[in-house]
């Protein structure tokens, strides 16, 4: 490891340590996709809250065979009115109440009906075809713990468990500063020395997707006084900055400066990680700011490190990411001293999961992000990483 570097662990840990998790907000249901949740969620009935049919066909009582009189219909959301008594069936849909009297569903495959009579095809055993109530959540269990990320899976177990509205940790407010004056905007005519700004529109969108609330958004030249005042402007409304561009110790370089004259205590500046190395980390009081290298994918894989997780455990969640272990499908020279984060696309096969990298990997080749499902992480070292050696990859 270079002298005076983290490691990516190391900088975790310390990112980790400032993290103080936000106040909570009641959301409804229909707008709680993607946030996370603050408080345990108990089945407030049975789910299922009655016994009812796993098939089209027919409610009888167990044993019951040869020809049946059909007596009744239970439906999807209305049941049958009369009880079941000997010698009878009640026609019935997928999921309808099961009568009272009966304990077991016929398919409909396995009958036949003439008039008002039903012919079996064999007796039922009890409880063939029924779900029974509270099979899938009885009342009173913990149906989705606090701190879980809230998907489509999620909110339907919790609407079956009968919670129209949820507590959810409050999105974080985030700053996004760009810096660098050689900076337009995506669409305008390029002049000379200039290039497209793409860290702002790509660091925006991870900030989205990590379901945090974009407040201010700004490209911000290479001056030290525009870069201070654009700095106070997020501090006053953000709860996480996170600046690209201008945290080396060029003479144009005013973000790290500017980040401490404003109370911002350093917490770790440099990391052992390629791309990415200069990347710069403090906190006042409940604020974190990171301040992100200039070159896109550099920006783009230290968002994904490093500030994704702490805005997701300023919602509740675990800090830590979500990591897997796949397999190189190719040979990768290692570095001698930063440990790698390749762009990588991932294919599942018979005998394992496998990583590719996505083609070239430099740090300025934003390209090298198109289609990538995961950062692999590769070890420092001499020499190569070779194909089929086993890898953490952390998923995007």
């Amino acid at each position: 490891m270079s002298s005076g570097l983290l490691s990516i662990a190391e900088a975790r840990a310390r990112i980790a340590e400032a993290v103080a998790p936000l106040d909570v907000d009641s959301v409804a249901l229909d707008d709680a996709c993607g946030r996370v949740l603050g408080e345990e969620i108990v089945a407030e009935h049975d789910v299922p809250p009655f016994d009812n049919s796993a098939m089209d066909g027919f409610a009888v009582r167990a044993g019951s065979g040869g020809r049946l009189l059909l007596v009744d219909e239970s439906r999807a959301g209305r049941g049958a009115a009369v009880t079941l008594g000997p010698e009878e069936a009640i026609r019935i849909s997928t999921g309808a109440p099961l009568p009272a009297g009966a304990d077991a569903v016929v398919p409909i495959e396995r009958a036949s009906v003439e008039g008002d009579m039903v012919a079996l095809d064999a007796p039922a055993e009890p409880g063939a075809n029924v779900r029974r109530a509270g099979e899938d959540m009885p009342a009173g269990t913990v149906v989705v713990t606090a701190g879980t990320p809230l998907g489509p899976a999620e909110l339907a177990a919790i609407a079956a468990a009968g919670r129209g509205t949820v507590s959810c940790g409050r999105r974080p407010r985030v700053a996004v500063l760009v810096t660098g004056d050689e900076l337009v905007p995506a669409g305008a005519r390029l002049g000379e020395g200039q290039i497209h700004n793409t860290n702002e529109p790509a660091l925006a969108a991870l900030t989205r997707a990590a379901g945090a609330e974009l407040v201010l958004r700004r490209h911000v030249g290479d001056d030290a006084d525009q870069t201070r005042a654009a700095i106070s402007a997020a501090l006053e409304v953000a709860d996480v900055i996170a600046v690209s561009g201008g945290v080396s110790v060029g003479p144009h370089d005013h973000v790290k400066s500017s980040l401490i004259e404003l109370g911002v205590e350093q917490r770790f500046w440099g990391v052992a990680l390629k791309p990415g190395k200069p990347t710069w980390f403090g906190a006042r009081g409940r604020q974190l700011a990171f301040g992100l290298p200039g070159n896109p994918v550099s920006a783009f894989v230290c968002f994904a490190l490093f500030v994704r997780p702490a805005l997701r455990a300023l919602q509740g969640a675990a800090f830590e990411p979500r990591r897997g272990i796949a397999r190189l499908d190719t040979s990768v020279q290692r570095s001698r001293d930063r440990e790698q984060a390749l762009r990588v696309t991932l294919d599942a096969r018979a005998d394992g999961l496998f990583a590719r990298p996505t083609g070239a990997q430099g740090s300025h080749v934003i390209t090298s992000l198109l289609g990538a499902d995961a950062l692999a992480m590769i070890a420092a070292g001499d020499g190569q990483a070779a194909r089929g050696d086993e890898i953490e990859i952390e998923l995007l």
